[in-house]
């Protein structure tokens, strides 16, 4: 049912934008006192409706910025979707480091608890972790782990309370690949980050024996030797599944006491890495969670800790405003490559950029990708670009980077996390269900008929913006604080519902043969 025509509610999120987002269902006739209009027709919550006329071929603004270019003519208070806007080629000026600003650093530094390892380096979850070369290789880590899953073994990991579990990751790829390819490195690449993850207090890896993606290859390349917290095998060497199985629960069993040795203790809040990322977004997200998780995003800079934007394609469009906060012209050139990469890369595949927004994204609201791009990079907050890498590189640098990524979102978190991110940061509109282990994943709901609807699966409710009752900056600041809880073991509801082995999949770009 509608609201009352007095009490329909929009917003408008720059004083130069065609539109205005609804956050109630608008009916015909229904005067929009902020605006002067009324609306003719129907607007869905979290749809864009138009506060003037637009003529066919004109710029459609949002957040003050190009959306897309009206394909037919649009008269004030008419709907703005998909059936009148359309994507439009356009110039943007990339003004690299134009915004640059000198980073102000807290003058209390927060802490977290955290597991210190032998290195230095610093978890937020004390995993063991079984690794596959090869598809081949997954059905046997599989069993391995199901070995010690606490709901069917609870006797396995009992005596180890310390120890958050023993996970499977397999993957579908490892052969039939160019072994000098780049599909087969970032593939490395990934598994040798997963590896040396922070959050692996030992590690497994098993192939088959055969495959283009040999274990030694693989452990030479990533700069990685065998010890008492790496080992490897393969089911061949082994004998067969059943004798590799055997072999596999028996490692995993001397890893153990090691691997509980450990103790959480209060650690600067610089040594979090935090993936951002957003999935199943709708007309809320640029509004809502993604500034909240922005503001939560400058507090952790400002503790000097890192933060990590990716989804390349899901920034298209909009790049230009992080070229803009690029410490340096070199900084923002890197980022523009990887744009141009895509879209070479999207052109000898027969593929376009615009290809987003998904079919839930535009139930959403959210009609080009440029009016997505625009609402996902508020998940970045407003302090410098400081540096980019390529998929699942190691990040190296303290503050706001970018890492080259696919946008679908297991792809662009297992980069994230291959990268060293020892927390991802997830917002949604329409309710997605993901978990990344080892690293938790905390859930932003963009509105509150969301959260009502799917609490189970979500950590906090951004829709109290929407509704008035919490501003983006308070909200940010509570997020920051639920972020160190979740870093000192608190866990996150994905983790509670075991999310989080299903969804470690390397992006493959290799052609198969």
């Amino acid at each position: 049912m509608s609201l009352p025509r007095s009490q329909a509610r929009v917003i408008r999120l720059h004083a130069d934008d065609d539109v205005v987002i609804s956050l109630d269902q608008l009916v015909a006739g229904t005067h929009i006192e902020s605006e002067n209009v009324a609306v003719a027709g129907l607007v869905p919550p979290g749809h864009k409706m138009a506060r003037r006329d637009i003529e066919p071929g004109a710029a459609v603004r949002r957040y003050g910025q190009i959306i897309g270019f009206a394909s037919r003519p649009i008269r004030a208070g008419q709907h703005v979707h998909t059936h009148n806007l359309a994507m439009g080629d356009f110039t943007r000026d990339h003004a690299h480091s134009a915004d640059a600003r000198p980073t102000v650093r807290a003058a209390e530094p927060a802490t977290f608890e955290g597991i210190v390892r032998e290195d230095g380096r610093v978890a937020t979850r004390n995993y063991i972790g079984i690794l596959t070369s090869v598809n081949c290789s997954a059905t046997v880590a599989r069993a391995i782990a199901d070995r010690f899953r606490r709901d069917i073994h609870p006797e396995m990991l009992a005596p180890f309370p310390n120890i958050d579990g023993v996970v499977a990751l397999t993957h579908g790829t490892g052969c039939a690949v160019d072994p000098e390819g780049e599909g087969l490195a970032i593939l490395q690449r990934t598994l040798g980050g997963y590896a040396c993850h922070s959050n692996f207090a030992s590690v497994l890896v098993i192939g088959l024996g055969c495959e283009t993606n040999q274990v030694s290859t693989l452990l030479a390349t990533q700069g990685l030797t065998e010890s008492a917290r790496l080992q490897s095998f393969t089911i061949q060497d082994t004998g067969g599944t059943t004798r590799t199985i055997a072999r596999g629960i028996e490692l995993i069993q001397q890893m153990l006491p090691r691997a509980n040795a450990v103790r959480r203790q209060t650690v600067p809040a610089s040594h979090l890495v935090v993936g951002l990322q957003c999935g199943g977004s709708d007309g809320y997200s640029g509004i809502s969670a993604n500034p909240v998780l922005g503001a939560a995003v400058d507090l952790l800079v400002a503790h000097g800790g890192t933060a990590i934007l990716s989804e390349t394609p899901e920034i298209y469009g909009a790049e230009h405003l992080l070229t803009r906060r690029a410490q340096s012209p070199e900084i923002g050139r890197k980022l523009v490559d990887r744009i141009r990469w895509w879209e070479a890369y999207c052109a000898r595949n027969g593929a376009a950029m615009d290809n987003n927004p998904s079919a839930g994204n535009k139930a959403g609201g959210l009609t080009t990708v440029l009016e997505k791009s625009l609402g996902g990079i508020a998940k970045a907050g407003s302090t410098n670009l400081v540096d980019v890498y390529e998929y699942a590189q190691p990040v190296r640098a303290q503050g706001l980077v970018f890492m080259d990524t696919p946008g679908y979102d297991p792809i662009s978190a297992t980069g994230q996390v291959a990268g060293g991110a020892n927390l991802i940061c997830f917002t949604t509109g329409r309710g997605s269900a993901y978990g990344c282990a080892p690293s938790p994943s905390f859930k932003l709901a963009t509105n509150t008929a969301l959260w009502e609807r799917q609490s189970d699966d979500m950590d906090l409710n951004c829709g109290e913006v929407l509704d008035g009752t919490r501003s983006i900056g308070e909200l940010g600041a509570r997020l920051f604080e639920m972020l160190l809880d979740t870093a000192s073991g608190q866990p996150s509801r994905s983790e509670l519902h075991g999310y989080g082995q299903q969804e470690f999949v390397p992006w493959q770009i290799s052609v198969v043969t």
